[in-house]
């Protein structure tokens, strides 16, 4: 199964509770942390929801 690396560039300060509570599921804490998930479909939702804060690089 391929893996989704996820980078956190902008902060979700002042952004929805539930977008901040998403980008702490996906396990990011701080700005330019990296977390590697699998690529699933539940893990896409997540990043489709918060996707203007994220970056993602499939590998």
């Amino acid at each position: 199964m391929t893996k989704l690396h996820i980078t956190l560039v902008k902060s979700p300060i002042g952004f929805s509770e539930k977008q901040r509570k998403t980008v702490e599921a996906l396990g990011l804490r701080k700005l330019h942390q990296t977390v590697e998930h699998d690529d699933t479909p539940a893990i896409r939702g997540m990043v489709k929801k918060v996707s203007h804060l994220l970056k993602v690089v499939e590998g």
